[in-house]
């Protein structure tokens, strides 16, 4: 009789067994099939934006900011523009006027990186900046802080080194401000007088002097948003 009753339960138990090795095996082959299928067009995308994203820091400062970058000049001839230097600061807040900072902050700066270049006569010195941030709604709120018609003032800070051309510009010189969106980043630009002279000892603006730097800033904005193929096996890339 014992032997009777337990026979059904031992049916049971086996069937069970195999239930859960079915169960097992299918979450195993899913688990596989997760682990070794590629990565799928929306990861792609994600890993993408995200390289973009993060570009500012882990590209080499050099390449953001190239050693000459070629313009055209006010008689129309063809110019190279030479990098002075690169500032090691990433501060936000230290980088532009007091009046930009917290609309700077409240659009999610996560950071500035500077440089300055001479043009080919070194008669103007041009600081252009690239601040970083979440994506390009981020960025959009920020330009609505910026001054228009290529006023500097209330724009980014000039970064200047000692021995060099670039000495005497400060923030009283700054004659020409613009700049350019491209993806999460924003890139600004002032410029002025590599002798010093104060703006406002200026009977009118001198605009046409400075608009090549609307050049210059456009191709550290092109460089920054180039393409990169996305796959998740590469450095700067996480899927």
């Amino acid at each position: 009789m014992t032997e009777r009753r337990s026979w059904p339960a031992l049916v049971v138990a086996s069937a069970l067994t195999v239930s859960c090795a079915v169960v097992a095996g299918v979450g195993v082959s899913s688990a596989m099939t997760e682990l070794t299928r590629g990565p799928t067009k929306q990861e792609r995308r994600a890993a993408a934006a995200e390289e973009l994203a993060r570009r500012w820091r882990t590209w080499p400062a050099g390449k953001i900011f190239p050693e000459r970058l070629a313009y055209t000049s006010e008689q129309g001839g063809r110019e190279v523009a030479r990098r002075v230097g690169i500032g090691p600061e990433t501060d936000c807040a230290r980088a532009v006027d007091a009046a930009l900072r917290a609309p700077m902050d409240e659009a999610g700066c996560r950071g500035l990186i500077r440089a300055t270049y001479l043009d080919a006569v070194e008669g103007v010195v041009v600081t252009i900046g690239v601040a970083a941030f979440r994506d390009s709604a981020a960025v959009m709120a920020a330009t609505t802080a910026l001054p228009r018609e290529h006023r500097p003032s209330p724009g980014l800070r000039p970064l200047t080194f000692a021995k060099t051309a670039t000495e005497r510009f400060t923030a009283a010189g700054r004659q020409y401000g613009t700049y350019h969106r491209a993806g999460p980043y924003l890139v600004m630009v002032t410029a002025g007088q590599a002798d010093g002279r104060p703006a406002k000892a200026l009977g009118r603006p001198l605009t046409s002097m400075f608009t090549f730097t609307d050049e210059l800033s456009e191709q550290i904005a092109r460089g920054l948003v180039v393409p990169a193929r996305a796959t998740c096996e590469s450095e700067g890339f996480l899927c």
